[in-house]
């Protein structure tokens, strides 16, 4: 049996094609989700790359770095610096909304499970006695005025002190996200999740636990959240998104 299990679907299309803007990478002892964020279409972006772009090339450069035992916030701040030299003779940087993306990494180091959440994805550590424990970054909840934001607000506090912190053209992002180590011996695994997802949770009223244990079947996760958007609606914001989980085995590697 794979150490790794995932799934990921883009939200179903209204009158046209709408492509996947989440993307997830695994190794043998390590999985990495991302969730791309797109400037409004009259925004301009500076950029001439869409955000399934930089989600992918995101990946890549995580999926490198992985194994090398750096801390995770290095590994996803060199995966950006990386990102951005790529794009940085063709690409405003300085623009404040350039593509960015969420980002959820967790990796078995020995007897040590690290873990990373930048931004509105979410990790769920599973203890071996059915406890769960939810890691989130929930500053993008709790800007100034409440929701709705507007478009100029999220502007001027993206990756900035007092906002929120994405992966996009700063490296010390990364620095900023939500990191942290744990015995993995007290694990029977780890859930990783994008916001397409977690609706289950924060909509709908699905346990976590739950939620967690789900995502051993990624795929059924994932129908789940579709068929209760057909049933139910939206509580807020739109009424589909991409979904994208992530189960990665701990007892299976120790």
């Amino acid at each position: 049996m794979p150490h790794v299990r995932y799934a990921t679907a883009a939200a179903p299309a209204r009158g046209g094609e709408h492509r996947n803007e989440d993307y997830v990478v695994a190794g043998p002892s390590w999985v990495a989700l991302f969730d791309g964020a797109s400037a409004p279409p009259d925004v301009p972006s500076g950029c001439v790359h869409d955000v399934r772009w930089l989600v992918r090339a995101l990946a890549t450069g995580v999926a490198a770095r992985m194994d090398g035992g750096e801390p995770l916030a290095d590994v996803l701040a060199g995966a950006i610096a990386d990102v951005m030299a790529r794009h940085a003779g063709t690409c405003d940087l300085s623009n404040p909304d350039s593509p960015s993306a969420t980002a959820a990494l967790a990796r078995l180091r020995g007897d040590r499970l690290d873990y990373l959440v930048l931004c509105d994805s979410a990790i769920g550590l599973r203890g071996r006695d059915g406890g769960v424990t939810m890691l989130r970054d929930d500053r993008l909840d709790r800007l100034p005025g409440g929701r709705p934001y507007s478009v100029e607000l999220v502007s001027s506090l993206r990756n900035r002190p007092g906002g929120f912190w994405v992966a996009s053209t700063c490296p010390s992002a990364a620095a900023r996200a939500l990191t942290g180590t744990v015995e993995a011996a007290g694990l029977s695994g780890v859930a990783l999740f994008t916001d397409g997802v977690t609706r289950l949770a924060d909509w709908y009223g699905r346990a976590w636990a739950d939620l967690v244990e789900g995502a051993r079947e990624p795929e059924a996760l994932i129908a789940e959240v579709r068929r209760l958007e057909r049933e139910r609606g939206p509580v807020s914001g739109k009424r589909h998104d991409d979904a994208t989980a992530a189960w990665m085995s701990v007892s299976a590697v120790l």
